[in-house]
């Protein structure tokens, strides 16, 4: 039993939760089922949260994996992570009505993709392979990308043109994870050259800051996110470089009360695709389970909004 010498105390990761992207993303689809009314159609999850993905399914929204699932003339929506620019040109040979739900951030990646094909130069993308937004990323130009996911695939690399190589990295990687492959990069090959602005988000290195800060001050970390999120996995893994056992957990219903034996510190924090609500009950049942009190630490404060598309703008 918690002794008053000993209190359990939840301390919530501070900025923890959805980022301006995927606000954007889930208001596209809302907007353009509330304006067209359903079914809307969106090519594979629109972030990857299950709960997000159930609540929009039940509004209307029909998920799918190929464009060749929606009737000719509907209404598609893109994920959050991109698509590759032959999806695009398929959307617009089946007359569908797009509106890209692509992170902006992300759509910068695809830009800096494009001026250093068009400079000539060989590319390296550091990601993590069959993710959506890698494979989005890598189909913006015909060939020419090579695929790093850790720093010893470096050493495979095998270039045309080594003195005009360039690299772009997935924006939901562990930042310490990119900075090794880089510096692998930048060690075989002096003359590689990079995005003039970091390529990793703004929200994914303030959510790892966050939980660095978080894992200095807990005994457990729970990271409140789907299992097939980049952004909240890597939460899981900055935790566990801190020496800190983390749990990645969908909702409040898998977390396991032996995990909790003689820990008195509880972190808890979520990946940019989580809501608000699952957060609150991950918090409430672990009061329940521990009789603590919650804290928030304290964090940056993020302002970032990105507008909609303009034909989904309110009028």
């Amino acid at each position: 039993m918690t002794t008053p010498e000993t209190p359990t105390e939840i301390l919530l990761a501070n900025p923890r939760g959805f980022c301006a992207g995927v606000e954007r993303a889930i208001e596209i689809v809302e907007r353009a089922l509330d304006r067209f009314g359903a079914p809307v159609y969106v090519r594979h999850e629109v972030v990857h949260n299950r709960h997000v993905v159930d609540g929009l399914r039940t509004r209307g929204a029909i998920f799918v994996e190929e464009l060749g699932e929606i009737p000719f003339g509907a209404t598609v929506i893109f994920s959050a992570h991109g698509v590759p620019l032959s999806v695009k040109q398929e959307a617009i040979r089946r007359g569908l009505h797009v509106f890209d739900a692509t992170c902006p951030l992300v759509t910068k990646v695809h830009v800096e993709v494009a001026r250093m094909h068009a400079q000539g130069r060989e590319i390296v993308m550091i990601g993590h392979g069959h993710h959506p937004e890698v494979e989005g990323t890598m189909g913006q130009i015909e060939g020419g990308i090579h695929l790093v996911e850790a720093a010893a695939d470096v050493a495979a690399l095998c270039l045309k043109h080594p003195e005009r190589l360039a690299y772009v990295t997935q924006t939901t990687l562990s930042v310490d994870d990119a900075a090794e492959i880089v510096s692998a990069l930048r060690k075989r090959f002096s003359a590689v050259t990079g995005p003039k602005k970091d390529d990793i988000c703004y929200a994914t290195q303030n959510r790892q800051d966050a939980v660095k800060h978080l894992a200095g001050q807990t005994d457990i970390v729970f990271v409140v996110g789907s299992k097939n999120s980049s952004n909240s996995n890597r939460l899981c893994e900055v935790a566990a470089h801190k020496g800190v056992t983390a749990y990645l957990v969908n909702d409040s219903g898998d977390i396991d009360p032996a995990w909790l034996a003689g820990k008195k510190k509880i972190g808890v924090t979520a990946g940019a695709s989580a809501p608000e609500t699952l957060i609150a009950e991950v918090i409430h049942h672990l009061k329940a389970l521990t009789g603590a009190t919650a804290r928030e630490l304290d964090g940056v404060p993020e302002t970032t909004v990105f507008p909609l598309p303009k034909g989904l703008q309110e009028k």
